[in-house]
């Protein structure tokens, strides 16, 4: 790696703004093809990917904690789902030029909504080197150009997948512009990007929260923010134990280092005797630490005794606190809107009326019911990939897929009409 100046970077920013308006042009069939094709390439050249990415594992594995670490890693099964990633993407529809509304005015006057790029996209992350895949899959996808900036963890990593991707583009002359990624961990680059709203449409970041913070703070340029995931499972009185122990073991271990894992367990108290030994038996088999409130240490004295600052932690490993409802589904989505993100949140209920309280009331870009919160992603969604998911409520909510990575201009058609 090496150090970016200022102004090479501000090149990067101009290539890609010039590059801009040829990407938006590319027609379907061309944009799929390029996706496929770069599957292929990157499918080939799996070996290599693996052996860049066994350097960043060697130089991070004393650094790290073992949930990111886990996210820097790249297999053979990582990397095919990567590759299905960009098939996937290829198939869903053109989200550019659809018409999402239109009307006829009295005058006469013909008035089209119709969808369009954003523009340039910047990508800062971290410690997950999918991410210059997913990204160059979903922007070019939605006719975007796209400005990769990923974190020391990942470097040889992202820059073997953006190389292996711009080798595919060069193939179908598409130009610099459509895809680069900065050649530096200097963390002066994203500093210099976060004032590039000359040439940048909005940035996206990914990564811990300080880095998230700081874009927030900074940066000039529209920002989709993906803050926190304190995710909450809520588990009511009327539902099915068995259910619940499935469905939250789930939620916490699957992969407990992903924004979507819960760190939060919400169990009304009319529930602790039927249902809590269950799933803290099956949490702890697999490795779980418990914190609970004091109610929750009445009846399992095994487990560590929660402080308030669990309720507003991201744990991002094997931890999970629980607390006990008192008084029912309200005051349930009332600790969520005060604790929780606004990313994901789920209840466990066979009682429709409270489901339906709950899925109208929690203030989070994803509710569930009866389900994992892992499953907030957006292929599981049918989006193919994502770049993120959002928790604010600006321009894009929940998962950033393609859809949420355009904007729209408003055609007006006239036959000669003045305004009077």
């Amino acid at each position: 790696m090496k150090n970016v100046s200022k102004k090479e970077i501000l090149e990067i920013g101009k290539n890609a703004k010039e590059a801009s308006r040829s990407i938006s042009l590319l027609d379907s069939k061309l944009k799929n093809d390029i996706l496929k094709a770069a599957s292929e390439n990157l499918l080939k050249n799996m070996s290599i990917i693996i052996d860049e990415n066994k350097k960043d594992v060697k130089e991070n594995e004393d650094k790290l904690t073992p949930s990111t670490l886990d996210r820097l890693v790249l297999d053979e099964k990582r990397i095919t789902s990567m590759c299905e990633g960009l098939i996937d993407i290829s198939k869903l529809d053109d989200p550019i030029g659809k018409i999402i509304d239109k009307w006829d005015r009295p005058n006469g006057l013909k008035i089209e909504k119709v969808s369009i790029p954003l523009g340039v996209i910047g990508v800062i992350y971290e410690s997950r080197p999918n991410v210059a895949a997913d990204a160059s899959g979903l922007t070019l996808k939605s006719g975007n150009t796209l400005i990769l900036r990923g974190g020391s963890e990942s470097f040889n990593s992202s820059s073997k997948i953006v190389e292996l991707i711009n080798d595919t583009y060069k193939e179908f002359k598409l130009p610099v512009g459509a895809l680069q990624y900065i050649p530096t961990t200097d963390r002066s680059a994203v500093g210099y990007m976060l004032e590039m709203d000359n040439y940048i449409d909005v940035i996206i970041p990914r990564g811990g929260k300080s880095l998230i913070e700081r874009v927030l703070k900074n940066s000039k340029v529209h920002v989709i923010r993906h803050l926190d995931g304190i995710c909450h499972t809520y588990i009511h009185k009327k539902s099915d134990p068995d259910l619940c122990k499935e469905v939250t073991v789930n939620a916490k271990m699957r992969r407990p280092g992903i924004c979507g894992a819960t760190e939060t367990i919400l169990i009304d108290k009319e529930a602790l005797h039927s249902h809590l030994h269950l799933i803290i038996s099956s949490l702890q088999e697999k490795g779980c630490q418990i914190k609970g409130d004091k109610d929750i240490l009445n009846i399992i004295d095994s487990i560590e005794l929660a402080k308030d600052i669990d309720w507003s932690t991201e744990y991002l490993d094997k931890i999970v606190s629980i607390k006990t409802i008192k008084n029912g589904v309200e005051e349930a989505v009332n600790h969520i809107n005060k604790y929780g993100s606004g990313h994901t949140d789920a209840i466990l209920s066979d009682d429709q009326k409270v489901v339906n309280f709950f899925l109208n009331n929690v203030d989070s870009g994803i509710v569930m019911h009866n389900t994992s919160t892992q499953f907030a992603d957006g292929g599981e969604f049918g989006m193919g990939a994502e770049i993120g998911i959002s928790t604010s409520k600006v321009h894009a909510r929940g998962p950033v897929g393609v859809a949420q990575l355009t904007s729209f201009k408003y055609k007006v058609l006239g036959t000669g009409q003045i305004r009077p």
